[in-house]
């Protein structure tokens, strides 16, 4: 009787992982031996307040969930009767937005290292699709240096621009440079070529 009281009092981790708490007594009925007493659920008339707090728990729960879930998951799980159900639905959608994660990261880190100046593109457009990639990235937990962001950029340019590229990396901090102030030198000196 006192391991299932323990049961009772540790009722959020028991609704999520074994679904609504049962408010339940030892059965007169069947004679106890020296193995567990057999239980059966109480009837809600003989209901202690105390069982009544139990009997709630799974509302009350519920209730935490509901929130703190923003709105979208929040219609994702809505239909879920029980604290276990709402559990096991927000554990299939993560683990599913983790592995879309993986697989989108993987995807931005293969167009960040194939990132190149396209023929007849300028630097502007060039600079917009980088940093955009670069954004990306940060968004989904990857974060690279100031010196290998400014690097990867400057490798993607073409052999003309190696001039300036080469005394950039002499010349500049790269841990410092942040890609704003690369993009802003670069361009300066693409317009020097345009004239």
């Amino acid at each position: 009787m006192q391991a299932h009281l323990a049961a009772q009092n540790n009722g959020m981790g028991y609704l999520i992982t074994d679904g609504p708490m049962k408010i339940v007594k030892v059965n007169p009925v069947v004679a106890i031996t020296e193995a567990a007493p057999q239980m059966v659920e109480k009837h809600q008339s003989e209901w202690t307040a105390e069982d009544k707090k139990m009997a709630n728990l799974n509302n009350f729960v519920k209730d935490i969930f509901y929130k703190t879930l923003d709105k979208n998951m929040f219609a994702k799980i809505k239909t879920c009767s029980t604290t276990k159900e709402i559990w096991e639905k927000l554990t299939q959608l993560c683990e599913s937005n983790e592995k879309t994660k993986e697989n989108k990261l993987t995807v931005v880190i293969q167009n960040f290292d194939n990132a190149k100046l396209k023929p007849g593109q300028t630097l502007s457009k060039f600079d917009e699709r980088f940093s955009g990639i670069i954004i990306e990235l940060v968004s989904l937990g990857k974060k690279y240096s100031n010196h290998e962001i400014a690097l990867k950029a400057m490798r993607a340019l073409p052999r003309e621009w190696d001039v300036k590229t080469i005394a950039m990396r002499e010349s500049k901090d790269l841990n410092k440079l942040e890609l704003h102030d690369l993009f802003a030198d670069l361009k300066a000196y693409e317009f020097e070529l345009e004239i």
